[in-house]
């Protein structure tokens, strides 16, 4: 049997390289490339047409699950495995949503990720089983996709006219969207909205 074909993007060094290494030691997987950026991951895919992309969240450029929607189009063939440290319900949702076939957190023993890598393969469905159950009590986000935007643009402190500008909105509407997405998560600010919804996995 071929050794199963993986790609790693994870942005910590150390953290990548303790990976590849101990799924090298696995007879049948073989990490063909590592990237460190989110924008890296389609075109390595496209290149070293791995078979299975375990793909950080946080990473810089695009985020893995971004990354992971764009695999779906431009590599179908390739299932995608979320490896995180962050094991929130709302990414594991964004993740089945982007086609992701797993997610699981950074803390297991490296024997689950290889069998993991392995079962997604044969057509399985991957999950962490704790974050299973925390993500179906929490339920879907409440932001829209428009409310996320102003809030991801407002993380680094912009005004209201800057985030105006930014995503081609008239002020009045920026300020609609940040009043309901801080009333939708029971914040009392958008640094707070912010937050909170990161802690949720929503952005």
């Amino acid at each position: 049997m071929n050794d199963i074909r993986v790609l790693l993007a994870e942005d910590q060094g150390m953290m990548r390289g303790a990976l590849a290494l101990l799924l090298g030691m696995e007879d049948d997987i073989e990490v063909v490339a590592q990237v460190s950026s989110g924008d890296a991951i389609v075109d390595a895919a496209l290149l070293h047409r791995p078979d299975v992309a375990l793909l950080d969240i946080e990473l810089p450029g695009i985020s893995g699950l971004d990354a992971a929607a764009l695999l779906r189009e431009q590599a179908p063939r390739c299932r995608v495995l979320i490896l995180t440290t962050f094991g929130r319900p709302g990414y594991l949702r964004r993740a089945m949503e982007a086609g992701a076939a797993g997610f699981l957190v950074k803390d297991g023993p490296v024997e689950e990720l290889a069998a993991a890598i392995r079962r997604v393969l044969t057509g399985e469905t991957v999950v962490d089983p704790a974050l299973a159950a925390a993500a179906l009590s929490a339920g879907p986000s409440p932001l829209t996709a428009r409310e996320c935007d102003v809030l991801k643009a407002s993380a680094d402190g912009a005004t209201v006219a800057d985030i105006a500008m930014r995503l081609h909105l008239s002020e009045s509407t920026v300020r609609n969207y940040l009043s309901s997405a801080i009333g939708k998560t029971g914040t009392r600010n958008r640094a707070e909205a912010v937050r909170e919804a990161r802690q949720q996995g929503w952005l």
